[in-house]
């Protein structure tokens, strides 16, 4: 599951914002940062308190400094919504870490929980990131319109 996390993320952000100013590259990174944890066996990218402290992070480190931060923000929201699309919500073990304890060894991921229902969301994501790559700048990583 790529396709589906980047193009979801893209395209909620779009039709969202409408910010012609946005750069949708660190938007498609922070999306694909807890596949990075599933790979890792890290479970706890998938939980809220992980994402919120990214987020807090993010906000600190780039104090004083409005350009990077409006450029690394793509990084949490990413994430966010890969949560969101992930249906990791469903599974409080996970998305709850740590305020419903401490042990998340035995949660299911959200996307080995999906099975097969995997396959059709990820030809749908292909579809949308073919979109997105024919109208995205990759310069600058704006997108000047979508369908």
């Amino acid at each position: 599951m790529l396709f589906w996390f980047l193009a979801t993320s893209v395209f909620t952000v779009f039709f969202v914002f409408r910010s012609p100013a946005f750069d949708y590259r660190p938007l498609m990174v922070g999306s694909l940062i807890p596949l990075a944890g599933l790979v890792a066996g890290m479970k706890v990218l998938h939980s809220m308190v992980f994402a919120v402290a990214f987020l807090a992070v993010v906000m600190l480190a780039t104090i004083g400094h409005r350009l990077v931060r409006r450029r690394l923000l793509g990084l949490p929201v990413g994430l966010m919504l890969h949560l969101v699309f992930t249906g990791a919500w469903t599974n409080d073990k996970l998305f709850g870490w740590p305020l419903f304890g401490w042990d998340i060894g035995d949660a299911t991921h959200p996307v080995v929980a999906r099975g097969w229902w995997n396959v059709p969301l990820e030809v749908a994501g292909l579809v949308g990131c073919y979109v997105i790559a024919r109208r995205i700048d990759w310069r600058s990583g704006r997108i000047a319109s979508l369908p």
